[in-house]
This record gives structure tokens, C-alpha cells and sequence, in this order.
């Protein structure tokens, strides 16, 4: 950063904005946790130091700021760009679904476009069905989880994680959120869920392959590998989902999963299974949705592939 004192020559908090977005863009940070522009992560950091909400009206944007104030949020954009920590890690704090939920190393940032899905209803993929009981696999920070029980308060909500750590800390998010129609589970994807079945099962799984985990930028560093890592094609546990979904879905139930860019992968290796790409507001973004009848008709092959993977 520039080593003359910035703050005895930004005054407001638009100055503040504006000069983190230029150091942040002129640092080649990385954006794709919780925010994807300069801009706006300045933003919410100069807002979180501020302790203002942040949809702040821009009416207050030539309010000045007190020098105290002014080193504290310098102090945040210093630790972005000589640490690479995301912006989400340094406020503890990232929304989600509309929901603000509490974030730390302990899982990964919340992003996922579910969160849209989420706030439509599922709808028309989930056409008019009745959901009763719901399930989140690889829940990480509960935020899908605590979504679909906020936003549906009639659903029963299983969050579940192998991670001890992550379901910790989805456990402050649903205190924190009040989602009493939340249960979480310690399992390794369906292994402790005997006699479970849902409706509707979301999951956003690992789904990064071994070499673009190696290559991510240092921002995912500060993030557990575990929520990252899937094998050489980003497949591995996506291919055990899909094998295994069956037996814990409802006859006419419906597995809506994330694989991101490992989508070229799975079309390839199962160019026969009838997967509903889904269309976000900005375009695909490698989440589909598949009918229970689909998982079953090709069992046998979708079986075939995950057991190669050991």
C-alpha cells in the first residue's frame, strides 16, 4: 500500500470506498467470496468498521469520518492485501439468502446460486410438490440448510456435515437465526442417515478437481481443503451422492446438486442421465436437478463409476 498517510486525506465514507477499491483492484486481489468486484468489498468492509448495515443509503456517503475510524478500516484493507484473507473472514459476517449468517475458517464462505433457488421457492423444479422433510448434504456453515427452514418454516431441515468443525459452527447460525426446524447430523454424506428420506435433497458438495484446488489463488487457502478437494475430475463424492440419493429419497423426490465446472466433467461420464441445468439470473452456473425415477433408472451405471473411485 501507498506509504504516505492515507488517512489525513480521506475524509468520507466515499472516500474510503473509493480508494479500497483502487488499492484492491490495483493488488489483483481475488473476488469470488461472497462479492465479486473491488467495489463492493470495500464497501462492506468500510460499512462492517463503521458497525453500519450494510444496505446503508448512499445519502450518507459524504459523511466524514473520525481519524480513529479512518485507521481502523485502513487496518482492514491492509490485512486484505498482504494476507489475502476474504473479505467475509475479516468481517465474520457474509449474507446469504437474504440472511446474514456467521463465517470463519471453519467452512467455506456462502456463495452458492442455491440461494436464489432457494428465495423462488425451488420453483418450477420442484412443480407444486409438497415438501415435508428437506435435507441439506455437505452443509458446511448450515446456510442452505437455515435458508430452506427460514424461508419454508413447515419443512423439517436435516443439515448434514463430516465436519466436525463446520457443524459447529452451523450451529451458531442456526441459534443465531432462530431455525428451530433445523436438525444437524454428523455423517459422511448418507452414512448415518438409516432411515431417513426427504422430499427434496440440496447439496453443494466438493466438487473442485486436484488441479484447480493446487492452482486456487491464496484467498482459498484460508478455507478448508476438505470443502474444496474432489478427486481428478471434481466427481468423487458427486458420484456417491447420485448412486446413493435413491435410497433416501421419496418416490417422486428431487436431488438438486452444485458440481460448478466439474459439469463438463459428469455430462461426459453420463451423457445418458436426464440432469435439468438450471438457469440462473446471470446464466448457468453448474447446478442441476434430477427426479428420483431418473437416479433409479440408471442405478447400475452410476454405481459403476463411483465404485472405481474406491
Amino acid at each position: 500500500m501507498n506509504t504516505s498517510d492515507p488517512a489525513a486525506e480521506l475524509h468520507t465514507i466515499i472516500d474510503l470506498i473509493r480508494y479500497g477499491g483502487s488499492r484492491f483492484s490495483e493488488a489483483g486481489l481475488t473476488f469470488g467470496h461472497s462479492y465479486d468486484n473491488a467495489m463492493d468489498e470495500a464497501t462492506q468492509l468500510v460499512l462492517h468498521a463503521l458497525h453500519l448495515p450494510h444496505d446503508l443509503s448512499p445519502v450518507y456517503g459524504q459523511a466524514r469520518l473520525t481519524m480513529e475510524e479512518k485507521r481502523k478500516i485502513l487496518a482492514l484493507f491492509r490485512r486484505r492485501i498482504e494476507e489475502r484473507v476474504p473479505a467475509a473472514y475479516l468481517t465474520g459476517e457474509a449474507w446469504f439468502a437474504g440472511l446474514c449468517f456467521k463465517t470463519d475458517p471453519r467452512a467455506l464462505v456462502p456463495r452458492s446460486p442455491i440461494a436464489e433457488l432457494i428465495e423462488s421457492g425451488f420453483e418450477p423444479w420442484l412443480g407444486g410438490r409438497q415438501v415435508r422433510r428437506a435435507l441439506d448434504l455437505c452443509t458446511g456453515s448450515g446456510c442452505i440448510a437455515i435458508a430452506m427452514a427460514h424461508y419454508n418454516p413447515e419443512w423439517e431441515v436435516d443439515g448434514v456435515d463430516i465436519s466436525d468443525d463446520a457443524l459447529a459452527l452451523a450451529a451458531e447460525n442456526k441459534a443465531r437465526l432462530h431455525a428451530d426446524n433445523v436438525t444437524l447430523i454428523r455423517s459422511d454424506l448418507f452414512a448415518n442417515l438409516q432411515g431417513r428420506h426427504y422430499d427434496l435433497i440440496v447439496t453443494n458438495p466438493p466438487y473442485v478437481t486436484d488441479a484447480e484446488t493446487d492452482a486456487l489463488p491464496k484467498e482459498y487457502s484460508y478455507e478448508p481443503e476438505l470443502g474444496l478437494r474432489a478427486g481428478p475430475d471434481g466427481l468423487d463424492l458427486v458420484l456417491r451422492i447420485l448412486r446413493d440419493a435413491p435410497l433416501h429419497l421419496n418416490q417422486d423426490g428431487l436431488l438438486i446438486c452444485e458440481v460448478g465446472e466439474s459439469e463438463r466433467h459428469l455430462v461426459r461420464l453420463l451423457p445418458e442421465l436426464d440432469l435439468a441445468w438450471i438457469e440462473f439470473k446471470v446464466g448457468q452456473m453448474g447446478v442441476f436437478a434430477v427426479e428420483c425415477r431418473e437416479l433409479i433408472a440408471h442405478h447400475a451405471r452410476i454405481a459403476e463409476l463411483a465404485a472405481a473411485r474406491g
